[in-house]
């Protein structure tokens, strides 16, 4: 390969390298570092006997993501608060046609199915995002892993059979989460308690992420009502030079408020018959920085 040759397949997959490092790790800077990584080993490498440049790229990139798992898994456990990801702008555009697919890889990336991949061990993890996510046979998984497909699927079945006890079932019809976010939104902003307590499922949960850098509960508030009165007195104490910009963060439609042009939350509804199950409210301005631009 010719040194153009070398760069142009690199960044024919660098999305897909992207997305797969970041479904392990849950930090943008974290995937980011691990994909760089992967390319100084890619440019540096002997690829004379490289038949598939996909198949080996993906298998330094998930290797390297594996041995930067266990520092990020130290350092979370030491986080302040709740913990959430780091919201991550998906834009599948044309890169992907087919719905279903589509479906899928916005499943594998939303927010609730991340926080429940942070319980499984490395293995494990590395094994459902290259099935679930990106449709890796059993046997390629294992020569990613080096381990034997039998392994492997024991590996995909206890991961497989742990995400969907503790993943919640919501719906991702853009257009009524696209509704019920402005309905949240103004509620909150006009004190519209009896506005907000219509929105929101008995059971809503709202989880707040600021890592200690930022105002934001310390733990999972429960219930409607409480959740309900912590968002009206959040928005009374007001963020200064407030508006609102809505784009697509981890699969799925999010509302980021800006004070100014400084990103200052992101919020994110799970949406199950109509009604709020779950507010996720994302403040740590380490893990808004990528959003500026």
């Amino acid at each position: 390969m010719t040194a153009d040759t070398v760069t142009d397949v690199f960044e024919e997959h660098r999305p897909l390298l992207l997305g797969v490092a970041y479904r392990m790790l849950g930090r943008v800077a974290d995937a980011e570092d691990v994909v760089q990584d992967a390319w100084l080993r890619w440019s540096a490498a002997d690829r004379t006997d490289v038949r598939e440049p996909r198949a080996y790229l993906v298998r330094v990139t998930t290797r390297l993501a594996l041995d930067r798992l266990g520092r990020i898994k130290a350092r979370n456990e030491a986080y302040i608060g709740p913990w959430l990801p780091e919201p991550y702008v998906t834009d599948f555009g044309d890169t992907v046609q087919d719905t279903a697919e589509r479906a899928v890889l916005a499943d594998s990336v939303s927010l609730a199915v991340l926080v429940v991949l942070e319980s499984l061990s490395p293995l494990e993890r590395a094994v459902f995002v290259l099935r679930e996510a990106f449709g890796y046979p059993y046997a390629e998984i294992g020569a990613v892993l080096d381990r034997t497909e039998s392994a492997v699927r024991q590996l995909a079945g206890r991961a497989r059979r742990h995400v969907a006890e503790r993943r919640p079932r919501y719906e991702v019809d853009p257009v009524q989460r696209r509704e019920l976010t402005e309905r949240f939104l103004a509620a909150a902003a006009d004190g519209d308690l009896e506005g907000l307590m219509a929105l929101l499922a008995p059971d809503a949960r709202l989880v707040g992420d600021s890592g200690g850098k930022a105002k934001a509960p310390l733990r999972v508030v429960e219930s409607a009502d409480r959740v309900g009165r912590f968002l009206i007195g959040a928005a009374r104490k007001g963020i200064p030079d407030l508006s609102f910009r809505f784009l697509e963060i981890n699969g799925g439609l999010a509302a980021l408020a800006l004070s100014g042009d400084k990103p200052d939350t992101v919020f994110q509804l799970d949406v199950a018959e109509g009604r709020i199950q779950a507010v996720y409210v994302i403040r740590n301005p380490d893990k808004l920085r990528a959003l500026a631009a």
